[in-house]
């Protein structure tokens, strides 16, 4: 096994954790916000813990990869007992794991640059590591120190983070004993994503016949008045006339068909999920490639939202993710299972206007789940999976 390939995962990981532990600081100290809103009154309180716990759950999701479910009140009712258990914990260790984290990694890219720049130093000032750098055998064992800080790290940091991670599920995930509420709540999210997808859906396409469609069928009926009144005037003069109004019409037919397409794609009808995405990685500006396990046909919509995922997923890698390779898997047995790939440089985010909430809305209306892993750096992995019924 080549070494260098593994101890560059390791560092990206290490970096990773650090990162996740680091943040924590971060959320550590946000986290008392409702310590200090407490002074506004409990109520106030209770909702400022409230949206801080769910941004703690959302952080914990991206870290592992595993949903961190929320209670079956909505945001602003009353908290959890382990909400509040969490605030107590985190505001008391996540500070110091995340400063650990991040001083540790520090510490070693600090001392491993140490002899580039000791000797510039000012000899009354030197450069203190563990101990002042006064001399060139002294720069020298600055990079045996790197390593030390960074064989600590290893050893620390990973562990800080799977422990901050596994204590904030334990504690922000709602008892087992209101599993069946917590399906009820599910439930009726995907029911209102489906409104939602529905109602988005009907402004698109009547967006699209309003741009579209009408303006060309506006001008087809434009075109044939032309013609009319040249066959009044002068009945020589208007073929070129028909022919342009004959192009108008191809064209607003093209555009129609089109809307059409954007409704339910004929390919999948006629391919198949597999065939019609085949064509998706083919026309994917990014070198991609398809693999399929075990794929059945699945209910019409489940393969319409699928194809829709993916054509925007590729669309994402293609303008933003700066990936030389991509791919696509599909599987589907009970569940359909959709996973893009990209070698880019990651941290994509479902805020940032890339459609990654689209993709996410219109995967809920099927009550199905929408998983984005995008780590600064990548890769990037988008897994979808939606029920196929039986």
């Amino acid at each position: 096994m080549d070494p260098f390939p593994a101890a560059a995962a390791a560092l990206r990981r290490l970096l990773r954790d650090a990162a996740f532990t680091g943040a924590g600081a971060a959320s550590a100290v946000a986290a008392l916000g409702p310590v200090v809103a407490s002074v506004a009154g409990p109520d106030r309180a209770a909702r400022v813990l409230r949206r801080w716990a769910d941004r703690e759950r959302r952080r914990i999701t991206r870290f592992t990869g595993e949903e961190v479910l929320h209670p079956v009140t909505e945001p602003g009712d009353d908290t959890t007992p382990g909400e509040w258990r969490w605030l107590a914990r985190h505001a008391g260790t996540g500070f110091v794991l995340g400063v650990v984290a991040v001083l540790l990694p520090l510490a070693a890219l600090s001392a491993a640059v140490v002899p580039l720049y000791w000797w510039a130093v000012p000899g009354d000032e030197p450069v203190v590591t563990l101990y002042p750098i006064t001399s060139w055998a002294l720069a020298l064992t600055s990079p045996l120190l790197a390593v030390g800080y960074l064989l600590l790290a290893l050893l620390l940091v990973p562990p800080a983070a799977r422990w901050q991670a596994a204590t904030g599920r334990r504690l922000l995930t709602p008892p087992g004993a209101t599993g069946l509420e917590q399906r009820v709540a599910e439930l009726t999210a995907s029911r209102a994503a489906a409104l939602e997808a529905h109602g988005a859906e009907l402004r698109r396409i009547e967006r699209d016949l309003h741009d579209g469609t009408q303006n060309r069928l506006v001008a087809v009926a434009m075109h044939l008045g032309i013609v009319e009144r040249a066959l009044r005037r002068d009945p020589a003069s208007a073929l070129p006339l028909v022919l342009r109004a004959q192009d108008a019409a191809t064209d607003a037919l093209a555009g129609l068909r089109e809307v059409v397409r954007a409704i339910y794609p004929p390919v999948l009808a006629e391919r198949g999920l597999d065939g019609a995405v085949a064509g998706l990685v083919a026309a994917c500006p990014v070198p991609c490639t398809l693999t399929a396990s075990a794929l059945r046909r699945a209910p019409t919509a489940v393969e319409s939202a699928a194809y829709f995922v993916i054509a925007e997923a590729l669309t994402n890698v293609a303008r933003h993710s700066g990936a030389s390779h991509a791919s696509v898997h599909l599987a589907c047995d009970s569940t359909l299972v959709v996973e893009v790939r990209d070698d880019g440089r990651g941290g994509a985010d479902e805020g940032g206007g890339s459609g990654l909430a689209g993709i996410r809305r219109r995967v809920e209306a099927f009550d199905g789940t929408a998983l984005l892993t995008s780590p600064p750096g990548g890769p990037t992995l988008l897994r979808v999976e939606l029920p196929c019924g039986s």
